[in-house]
């Protein structure tokens, strides 16, 4: 296993008395699965919970999440204790049902934005209706020029999942929105 890294180290921003917090989210194990959605149930008894079947809906649990992105397409994260088991059971599963799982846990990072001005703050930078988007469910989207992945994990808490490369461009984003409304922009 590689050494965690994050390119934004481990500052967290807060403001407004804590109704904003930006911070560096934990590094779990992180997958791209492709698979035809016929066996998603078959997929579903290897990753330990159930891959939601709608394209943004969620599901969580165990410390496991099964995000759907596509009509054929999720993204699941894991504790990184468990990472080797679910790679060695996706390969047990090869043989009976074509699918592919790419390890994608070394090419994101994960920022946590939280508090009653979460949405507001994200609203600011993305170019859809954050408010409506339901807890427990997530999309692949674009923050100004960087391509993320946002999952909305409580009313109050996202977490967006982001390629390194763009991590301290999404970072400082997030932290000028946090001076704005500080300032009371």
């Amino acid at each position: 296993m590689l050494n965690e890294y994050t390119p934004i180290g481990r500052e967290t921003v807060s403001c407004k008395g804590g109704a904003l917090r930006i911070s560096p989210a934990d590094n779990p194990a992180r997958f791209n699965l492709r698979i035809d959605p016929a066996q998603r149930d078959a997929a579903a008894r290897v990753f330990g919970i159930p891959l939601p079947d709608t394209i943004g809906a969620m599901t969580q649990a165990d410390g496991k999440t099964a995000l759907c992105i596509g009509p054929d397409e999720w993204y699941l994260l894991a504790p990184q204790a468990g990472q080797e088991d679910i790679v060695r059971g996706f390969a047990e599963l090869y043989p009976s049902v074509i699918h592919s799982l790419v390890d994608v846990g070394h090419r994101e990072t994960g920022i946590v934005v939280e508090g009653e001005a979460a949405a507001w703050a994200l609203q600011s930078v993305l170019a859809f209706n954050v408010s409506a988007m339901p807890a427990g469910s997530g999309c692949r989207t674009i923050m100004d020029k960087a391509q993320i992945i946002l999952l909305r994990e409580g009313t109050d808490r996202f977490r967006i999942e982001v390629w390194h490369s763009f991590t301290p461009f999404v970072w400082q984003l997030l932290k000028a929105v946090s001076t704005e409304l500080q300032s009371g922009v």
